[in-house]
């Protein structure tokens, strides 16, 4: 008996050095997760904050994917879904020029931030963005906005966008489908110039192939290529009609583009019976 209790000290030992190292390994994963969430996060609603560009990747002819790095790799950036952040730079003749702008990023990824913006020659912001150099600094400040994303806030989102307006849909629908205990389903009408306008569409197509049952995306050009399976020209009511089905309470419509194309939307919903409370535009 003797015998066999010698024989298996050695395996209680290794237990019991292994279960320590598994419990040692916990409390360090519980210590760093817990001072994550309770570190206070990098955005200030009331103060501009410099941050420096540390990646800068051209997407298409005017378009650029832009990283900017938090203080600390572990800060989050402390931004509700759905709500944007405030740009501030000094134009060429030292004036002082904001836009607003919404991450493709979120909360989740930590210690940078980044931003999908269409780069107009006449743009102001859009020129100081262009000449952005790796390790210039922009200010932000935030957050700002009227709409706040929550799990399962309705049963379906019905979202049009139209060129960059992309954005804020792109941070909402990641949202919901990371989040296993939000079923909200949503359907997408993505409207742009060419095929070689549409933003995060390798993003979005593979959203959608895995959670097909709960996302679709409707592309329409204005100017089509052979073979273009989606729609043609502008958005129309029949789209709208098609792709959102019927209004009813549990729907609620989103809207953010060119502002022409958010006057038509507005009237197309309200048309089909969207009240004023189902219709938001950022």
């Amino acid at each position: 008996m003797n015998d066999a209790l010698g024989a298996l000290v050695p395996f209680i030992s290794y237990w019991q050095g292994t279960l320590g190292l598994l419990v040692f390994v916990i409390l360090i994963q519980v210590v760093v997760f817990l001072r994550r969430k309770t570190r206070k996060p990098f955005l200030n609603p009331t103060e501009f904050q410099q941050v420096p560009l540390v990646e800068k990747t051209q997407l298409t002819h005017n378009t650029v994917r832009l990283r900017f790095a938090l203080p600390d790799s572990d800060m989050r950036l402390g931004l509700p879904i759905g709500q944007h952040i405030t740009f501030l730079a000094q134009d060429a003749e030292g004036k002082d020029v904001y836009r607003p702008y919404t991450p493709v990023s979120d909360d989740d990824q930590l210690g940078c931030v980044d931003f999908v913006i269409k780069l107009y020659p006449e743009g102001k912001m859009s020129q100081i963005l262009a000449r952005m150099a790796l390790g210039q600094t922009m200010a932000m400040k935030g957050p700002k906005g009227r709409f706040t994303y929550e799990p399962n806030m309705v049963k379906k989102f019905g979202m049009i966008a139209g060129g960059t307006g992309i954005t804020p849909m792109f941070q909402v629908i990641n949202a919901i489908l990371k989040n296993p205990k939000d079923t909200t389903k949503i359907s997408l009408l993505y409207g742009n110039l060419s095929e070689q306008d549409i933003l995060l569409r390798k993003e979005l197509d593979q959203l959608e192939a895995m959670h097909g049952d709960r996302l679709s995306v409707y592309h329409v050009l204005n100017s089509v290529p052979p073979g273009w399976q989606g729609g043609a020209g502008f958005i129309t009511r029949d789209m709208i009609s098609k792709q959102f089905g019927e209004p009813s309470q549990s729907i609620m419509t989103l809207r953010c583009g060119p502002t022409p194309m958010c006057a038509a939307m507005q009237e197309h919903l309200t048309a089909l019976g969207y009240t004023p409370e189902q219709q938001f535009q950022f």
